[in-house]
């Protein structure tokens, strides 16, 4: 495993003393993937997470229910993009799959030749087991993560729901 990795400066591990940071570092492994590779692909069910150590990906989400064909639309399933990151600060994906195995919220297109930190659900748990701390904090800091999301989805509702109403208030009928 590469040892020019600043674990400290992991969000999942940020405030863990070098001590239980040794102790993390076995549940994961090293992945590479090829540029032009999804590494996650909304819908697909998973129980990876990820940690960007090299490269660089951008994240996109589908703006349509699946299967949803509008005909005014050119493309059928229009995407946005969310994100272009790189390693600089260990980006963190799939950390809700430690959770729970439901599907995958967006896609990971790897853009450059990447690596990436790779563990499970089962090899987390197992952790948590053994060091209920470590297991604690990791997952007090996926809900930190998952809080923000759910706030900058919020957040974005609004705006959606708002340019809705000014679209169709533009349309309305008069009796």
């Amino acid at each position: 495993m590469s040892t020019n990795i600043e674990w400290e400066t992991i969000s999942l591990f940020q405030d863990l003393p070098d001590y239980l940071i040794d102790k993390v570092k076995p549940i994961f492994e090293v992945r590479t993937i090829n540029a032009g590779n999804d590494l996650i692909t909304e819908g697909d069910q998973g129980d990876e997470m990820f940690i960007l150590i090299r490269g660089r990906v951008r994240i996109t989400k589908s703006m349509l229910m699946q299967g949803m064909n509008l005909p005014i639309m050119e493309v059928n399933t229009p995407r946005k993009v969310l994100a272009t990151l790189d390693q600089t600060h260990y980006p963190v994906f799939g950390e809700i799959a430690l959770i729970d195995r439901d599907t995958r919220s967006a896609t990971i297109q790897v853009l450059e030749d990447a690596e990436f930190l790779v563990t499970n659900r089962d090899r987390f748990f197992e952790l948590a087991e053994k060091h209920p701390h470590i297991g604690n904090h990791m997952l007090m800091a996926v809900a930190k993560r998952m809080a923000s999301t759910i706030r900058k989805g919020n957040s974005e509702l609004v705006k959606v729901s708002t340019a809705l109403a000014l679209a169709l208030s533009r349309y309305k009928t008069i009796p």
